[in-house]
């Protein structure tokens, strides 16, 4: 009798073991293959995934006008983002931005591919949202939460206490940005207001040469050359801009740091950073000169 009872237990225990088990959630596995067809999930894939879970990036990830990870990426095979070579590739996981061709996301997710997508980040605070979102993706919380705390700190270390001198953004063809924008927080953050927002631009546009050349800004903000030469760049030759930037400050920035939710944007705020505290120096040496 003792044994049918400790034998009853043991059959009771194991079938609530197996109960709990089945009730328990299950616990997703973190997807082996991971493409990127997006320059800003490329980088922040590449932050994130283990070594070899991303098989794939964009190839707009190692231009060097456009990425703040070049030589990180050229690690990878580049894809162009056609659905067809993406399919032949196998994944399991698809990183895309919200504004990626929409033919191919589609296509992706009607033959069972999971595309997750993330939009463009407009303010400091999106950043740990991209994180935190490919680092669920990639089964890789506990790295993203590394990387989020990471930035914070640095956003904060960055962060310069001068009165604001005024900005603008000028690239070629008159191209700025106002506010509502991710390089519009990066100036702000620096000691600077964005005179495109202050003529009343939102998000991304056109600023006329003779607005920017009565605006009178303290300091021009330009992107590097691109390779060859194009006429939307003559205008950065105009006699006009020249004079403005020979009376304001000048400084020239690469695009990689600006345009994407990524840490990266802490190498824009190092260089506009220094930019700024410069533009004090001189001005209180201009001041002391005319005593």
């Amino acid at each position: 009798m003792r044994v049918s009872a400790r034998l009853s237990e043991q059959v009771g225990a194991l079938l609530l073991a197996a109960a709990l088990a089945a009730a328990a959630p299950a616990v997703a596995e973190a997807p082996r293959r991971v493409v990127s067809i997006n320059l800003c999930t490329d980088q922040l894939a590449m932050m994130l995934a283990a070594p070899g879970q991303l098989l794939s990036v964009s190839h707009l990830a190692t231009e060097p006008q456009t990425s703040a990870m070049v030589e990180e990426a050229r690690a990878y095979p580049a894809n162009r983002g056609q659905a067809e070579e993406v399919f032949l590739m196998h994944p399991d996981v698809v990183l895309a931005g919200t504004f990626t061709a929409r033919q191919s996301v589609d296509l992706l997710r009607s033959l069972g591919i999971e595309v997750v997508e993330l939009p463009p980040a407009n303010a400091f605070a999106d950043i740990p949202d991209q994180l935190r979102t490919v680092g669920r993706a990639l089964g890789r919380e506990a790295r993203a939460e590394e990387l989020v705390a990471e930035f914070e700190a640095d956003l904060a270390r960055l962060k310069v206490d001068l009165p604001p001198a005024r900005a603008a953004m000028y690239y070629p063809r008159g191209y700025t940005t106002g506010s509502g924008t991710l390089a519009d927080a990066i100036l702000r953050h620096t000691g600077f207001s964005n005179v495109a927002a202050e003529l009343g631009l939102d998000g991304g546009g056109d600023l006329p040469l003779e607005r920017l050349v009565m605006a009178q800004p303290d300091m021009i903000v330009t992107s590097s050359p691109y390779p060859g030469a194009s006429r939307a760049e003559e205008l950065m030759d105009h006699p006009a801009l020249q004079a403005v930037r020979a009376e304001a400050g000048s400084v020239e920035v690469s695009d990689g740091g600006w345009i994407c939710g990524t840490p990266a944007v802490l190498q824009a705020l190092e260089v506009m950073g220094e930019a700024r505290r410069n533009l004090a120096a001189v001005r209180l040496t201009e001041l002391d000169g005319s005593r």
